[in-house]
């Protein structure tokens, strides 16, 4: 965006997600967005209402691209090979944007439909992937969970550099995913 020409709130918010993806989302501020913007900060508030809601955004924004990644990811797949094309795209999102970690695992407030209904998309991607396993309602929840606490813990993880050991991080990842499918796999069988 060049400065004051075509200031959008969707342009706010490119601005906003380069001043994540650069330094983390505790650098953000709107002094820092309006002076990328070439703006005083209060000409910001006629595209958000304060930084809480800018952050709000960047979280519809990233969740809405990971729905669409996940989405991109599975079609076309089915049963192990869908669970490993989630997982890796999930993984592959975090590995191109780490520090957007925050805006995937913010649970929205029921109240912000439109929050709450991107979230629900990723979440109906997953509950698509486990179709085929044969799982109630309840046993997607859980599985879907599962499936999330695992990805996003190992991307978060990687993300941090919190594997310190020497063995390749990529095929430690490939161990999980044999673990998830088998584990889907058994949780299926379960009575």
């Amino acid at each position: 965006m060049s400065p004051r020409a075509g200031q959008t709130t969707d342009a706010v918010v490119s601005l906003a997600i380069a001043v994540v993806d650069e330094a983390g989302p505790d650098a953000l501020t709107l002094a820092k967005i309006a002076e990328r913007a070439g703006v005083a900060a209060p000409s910001l508030y006629k595209h958000v209402k304060n930084l809480a809601d800018l952050r709000r955004l960047i979280d519809l924004r990233v969740v809405k691209e990971m729905a669409e990644t996940l989405r991109a990811a599975v079609t076309g797949r089915e049963g192990a090979e869908a669970v490993a094309a989630l997982a890796d795209a999930y993984r592959g999102y975090l590995r191109q944007y780490p520090r957007r970690t925050h805006a995937l695992v913010t649970a929205p407030n029921e109240t912000d439909a439109e929050l709450s209904t991107a979230t629900h998309a990723v979440a109906e991607v997953v509950f698509a992937v486990l179709r085929p396993f044969g799982f109630d309602h309840g046993q997607a929840v859980h599985a879907t969970r599962c499936i999330r606490a695992a990805v996003h813990g190992f991307a978060g993880l990687e993300a941090s550099g919190g594997f310190g050991r020497p063995e390749d991080v990529g095929e430690s990842f490939e161990v999980l995913k044999k673990m998830l499918v088998q584990g889907l796999v058994d949780y299926a069988e379960t009575p």
